[in-house]
């Protein structure tokens, strides 16, 4: 009991705080309060709606890029603004604005309770209000602000004259440093009121090397939810040695043989093919709508023993972790698919309520200009008990692919097709070269099932995830430990 309430009261300051810092940027300056937020929801309920939101955010962001030795551009920006949103059954009435007013919210309550008929009453309680249990996974800092902008220039400079002078080869060098401060503030129709401060920080290196008229790519890079001070000489020297690394093996790289065989997918990174192949079809909309491979296969063996698929929005400092979703419930650790059984789907409010389940904390949109659906926060699969050597060891003829590039999927058959950025071809055991071009080619539910090895390696990326859906990119993480997978098709040159 005391344990409890010990955590409870930190966690109730730190949604208090936040729910302040959104007043002072999203209401106050506009002549806003709680007040109006309740009578522009009320205003939507005079007509029959089974649910309403109101949405707003403040974002502030920053890039830099260096190229050919220079730092050629710097951007700055500043986005504000208010969705309004009504559901009705499976239908949503949704308008926007970048003017924060009275008028401008009344107005818009106005347009999209048109989805439904008047109520008989023609007026609507004011909801009670209520604060909604939030997390509190990274400090609410404005990373923009952690360095001033000859600092910024001169992580740029030293990260591009480490990645110089790591090898004779390297000839050009190209960096990126992104920072985003975001503040939203949810009101919803029963009342309850939602806040998050979310800091958002990445920086990415890019090589590209010459060896007797060949040239290769390599990149690498990181973030998460912090400041600027992450990417101390450290943080900067993994990410150049992984890039420049990369770079190099691509040199000595030969054509990818082509033909259906046993792969091996490294840890981290690759884990966006199981993010792709697998995570979009148990996103609750293609589900509800039967468009998924997985629906109406809960409780049904999808995978593999031992396989154990989760979506986390509760690791701390990640960039895809949430305090709150986008609709203002808490981020939550859903299990998805427990030693090959799948146990659920990731939903947001409206196809939850549909489906006759909760939501589960991944309710997203990109911004106040769109609206929320089910999508993914961190997507993992846990270790198993094998070492990564041995792994390898075990492949008699086929290929290991340690990172990878771009892919895509199609969510109705689960078919996907990834390129392999690094990869290297074994034979009895041995890893022999690298390869280039190989692109793999399965089926994400026939591939979980063909998983015969897990490694006890685990990891995350490094925080570079952003994800695509319907026109709306949000940021995401992946990760997995080391896999063996029987029989997939590889595409290759050879």
């Amino acid at each position: 009991m005391t344990s409890r309430s010990t955590t409870a009261a930190p966690q109730r300051a730190a949604t208090s705080r936040r729910i302040d810092v959104a007043r002072e940027l999203l209401l106050t300056p506009f002549g806003l309060d709680e007040g109006h937020l309740a009578r522009a929801l009320a205003e939507i309920r005079t007509h029959q709606v089974d649910d309403a939101d109101l949405y707003f955010q403040y974002t502030r962001s920053e890039g830099w890029s260096l190229e050919e030795g220079i730092v050629k551009t710097g951007s700055f920006s500043i986005d504000q603004g208010v969705g309004v949103r009504a559901v009705s059954g499976e239908k949503t009435a949704f308008a926007y604005s970048d003017d924060i007013s009275e008028a401008s919210l009344l107005d818009a309550a106005r347009t999209v309770r048109s989805i439904s008929a008047a109520a008989q009453a023609g007026k609507a309680r004011i909801a009670p209000k209520k604060v909604a249990a939030g997390r509190s996974l990274y400090p609410g800092v404005d990373p923009i602000a952690s360095l001033d902008s000859t600092a910024k220039v001169a992580l740029l400079e030293k990260l591009e004259q480490r990645a110089r002078a790591k090898d004779p080869r390297v000839a050009q060098v190209m960096a990126g440093l992104a920072s985003e401060y975001d503040v939203v503030l949810v009101a919803r129709a029963d009342g309850t009121l939602a806040a998050d401060v979310r800091p958002l920080v990445r920086l990415s290196v890019t090589v590209i090397a010459e060896q007797n008229g060949r040239r290769e790519m390599g990149s690498a890079g990181g973030g998460g939810r912090f400041g600027l001070a992450y990417f101390d000489d450290e943080q900067m020297g993994k990410y150049v040695d992984e890039a420049v690394n990369a770079a190099l093996v691509n040199l000595e790289s030969r054509p990818a043989p082509a033909g259906e065989m046993t792969v091996v997918l490294g840890s981290g990174w690759p884990g966006i093919l199981l993010h792709e192949a697998i995570g979009h079809g148990l996103e609750g909309d293609f589900n509800r709508k039967g468009s998924s491979a997985f629906s109406g296969r809960i409780g049904q063996r999808v995978a593999a023993k031992d396989v154990t698929v989760l979506d986390d929005g509760t690791i701390a400092d990640r960039r895809g972790s949430l305090n709150v979703d986008d609709e203002g419930h808490a981020s939550q650790r859903n299990v998805l698919i427990e030693d090959g059984i799948l146990k659920g789907y990731i939903q947001d409010s409206l196809n939850a309520r549909l489906m006759g389940v909760a939501p589960t904390g991944n309710g997203r949109r990109e911004s106040y200009a769109h609206i929320p659906m089910p999508r993914m926060t961190n997507t993992y699969m846990l270790g198993g008990d094998k070492d990564p050597q041995e792994i390898i060891a075990s492949i008699k003829k086929g290929l290991y692919a340690s990172n990878f590039g771009g892919g895509q999927v199609d969510i109705t058959s689960g078919k996907f097709v990834f390129s392999a950025s690094e990869a290297y071809w074994v034979e009895n055991g041995k890893i022999q070269y690298p390869v280039k071009g190989a692109t793999i080619i399965g089926s994400g539910p026939e591939s979980l099932k063909r998983v015969t090895m897990i490694g006890n390696d685990m990891r995350l990326d490094s925080g570079v995830g952003t994800c695509g859906k319907e026109g709306q990119s949000v940021p995401v993480g992946v990760g997995q430990p080391t896999l063996r997978i029987e029989g997939l098709t590889v595409g290759g040159t050879a």
